[in-house]
């Protein structure tokens, strides 16, 4: 059976600056190496046929990192802005603190976490699924059908969508789902596509 792991980028400069940082290129921090490393020893054994992930550096160097530690650095990589992390628009660079008290705790939260609503300018999570979801179908599932083990480094948005897809969750579910940063994600699937074993390792 197919092996999907699923791994968020290691902690980006911005993630710990706690700045919303969306399509803003920024680069991993220290830690967000370390984590990157981490999660490819966690990784070591597995036999991915394949990569894919965001065009983003901070997605792109936590994949190159866990091809590394897994010896797999001669595996195809596709990189696609369809798995980049959702889009904030207008509040891209800003401190989080500080746009709660330019717009308020509860406006900001309702960007943040609710299902289709988005902030100006930006992506809301609904926007991000229609964005990543079909990529997903059309580019990836064909080669889990074909047994292949597969890994997707990406972001905390674009990652959700596909677990929210994967495991046929619905809006409330998925707002309540935590992907933490250098954390693989370890699907095991049947030919179908349908989930057998999910869990972090």
């Amino acid at each position: 059976m197919p092996k999907l792991v699923l791994v968020r980028h290691g902690q980006s400069e911005w993630n710990l600056a706690n700045k919303f940082t969306g399509w803003v290129d920024v680069d991993l921090t220290e830690k967000g190496e370390k984590e990157a490393q981490n999660a490819g020893e966690k990784l070591k054994g597995f036999n991915f046929q394949r990569a894919f992930s965001s065009v983003l550096k901070r997605a792109n160097r936590t994949l190159d990192y866990i091809l590394e530690e897994t010896g797999l650095t001669a595996i195809p990589v596709v990189k696609d802005a369809a798995l980049n992390e959702r889009m904030y628009g207008d509040l891209q660079g800003k401190n989080k603190a500080e746009t709660v008290a330019e717009f308020g705790d509860e406006q900001v939260l309702i960007w943040r976490r609710s299902f289709d609503i988005a902030p100006p300018g930006g992506e809301s999570l609904k926007d991000t699924l229609g964005r990543v979801i079909p990529y997903y179908i059309r580019e990836i599932v064909p080669f889990l059908k074909k047994g292949e083990d597969i890994i997707i480094v990406a972001h905390g948005n674009s990652l959700r969508a596909l677990v929210m897809h994967i495991e046929n969750l619905t809006p409330d579910e998925i707002l309540k789902k935590e992907i933490p940063t250098g954390t693989p994600y370890v699907y095991e699937l049947d030919e179908n596509g349908g989930v057998i074993t999910a869990q972090f390792i």
